[in-house]
């Protein structure tokens, strides 16, 4: 028993250290502390301050808890304001560069905001009720829209789509293809599948009126809107569109009614449409103890996912861990005759296509 002890106490130890990481992280990325050191090189805490703006006592002792971390590197053994410290090309990557698969910022920005939400998640807990989206702030709503986007843009057009033969094609060919991406939260999909396929019209539709905005912000700089258009709209709204490809990214298992929704997204295609849905790659059956990406998913479901799915009742309450069976269920009692569960490798994400 008291090994058994000792081992947790150590792992919650290690815990609070990675928590830690988190937060100061947080800081240099809200502050762009880690963005002036990268462009202007190393720099003492007075220095910095002075580039960003802030306090230099406060920089000071971040800048010391960074080095003690090991996140930057300091030089010398000069007194606290005479230090100089740096980032290394490895470490600005993954805290800087936007479009690198390495990027980390945005992915630990939405786990602050994904608690600022907490006590109304434990009352959630005691009411059986949940919580809206619109309750989660900017940090979650910009931190899931960029660390998603990175994925976007470097894969989605790249390899996810052009894995589909039939779909690859019909997004090439004239006609020019309709395409409807539905939950398209900030828009990073949207305007990735556009840049990827010239032909195609874009649709993106979400419910948070937040996102939308941001969505459309992000559209201003691409060069993109003669063919994609954002709106505030319910999937239910979309019956007999006409779409030859409907899109479902990172959404199903948030849902409250994912039935009512894939029945709608059905009856939203045209002739030879079907339906792209990427969710979490959660295990094929719950066991335990269970690998990362579990023990992750459980925290996001925990804190976001279901909570966000029981805001409206009746609720599916399917949380975070959705299984294959569990989309495939759903998808069969929504009238698809097939499910196939595509072969296309990704870390987070299971991709599955449905055919009417």
């Amino acid at each position: 028993m008291a090994a058994d002890a000792e081992r947790l106490a150590e792992r919650l130890f290690e815990a609070v250290l990675g928590f830690g990481d988190v937060y100061m992280v947080y800081v240099g990325d809200r502050l762009g502390l880690y963005r002036a050191l990268a462009d202007h090189g190393a720099a003492t805490a007075p220095e910095l301050a002075k580039a960003t703006g802030t306090d230099p006592r406060y920089v000071r002792e971040w800048l010391e808890q960074q080095a003690v971390t090991g996140i930057l590197h300091v030089d010398g053994e000069q007194a606290p304001d005479e230090r100089r410290y740096s980032i290394s090309d490895g470490h600005a990557e993954v805290l800087l560069e936007r479009d690198s698969l390495n990027f980390m910022a945005p992915f630990l920005r939405m786990m602050v905001g994904m608690t600022r939400p907490l006590p109304s998640v434990l009352e959630a807990f005691r009411n059986g009720g949940g919580v809206a989206y619109a309750d989660f702030d900017a940090d979650f709503v910009e931190g899931q829209g960029d660390a998603n986007r990175v994925q976007f843009v470097n894969l989605l057009g790249q390899s996810w789509l052009p894995a589909l033969p039939d779909v690859d094609e019909r997004l090439r060919a004239d006609p020019p293809a309709r395409v409807a991406d539905v939950a398209c939260g900030v828009g990073w999909s949207t305007i990735s599948i556009a840049r990827a396929y010239p032909k195609v019209r874009v649709e993106g539709f979400d419910l948070d009126e937040e996102s939308i905005r941001l969505a459309r912000e992000n559209l201003e700089t691409q060069g993109l809107g003669d063919r994609v258009g954002f709106e505030v709209r319910d999937a239910a709204e979309l019956a007999g569109e006409g779409y030859d490809l409907i899109t479902v990214f990172e959404a199903v298992h948030d849902l409250s009614r994912p039935v009512e929704v894939l029945r709608a997204l059905r009856e939203a295609l045209g002739d030879g449409g079907r339906v792209l849905i990427a969710d979490q790659r959660a295990a094929e059956s719950f066991a335990a103890p269970g690998d990362e990406l579990e023990r992750m998913l459980y925290v996001w479901s925990v804190m976001h996912c279901l909570p966000v799915g029981m805001a409206e009742q009746p609720s599916a309450g399917t949380g975070a861990a959705m299984r294959p069976d569990t989309l495939r269920a759903y998808a069969e009692e929504a009238g698809f005759s097939e499910v196939e569960v595509l072969p296309i490798d990704n870390d987070f994400w299971r991709f599955y296509l449905l055919a009417p």
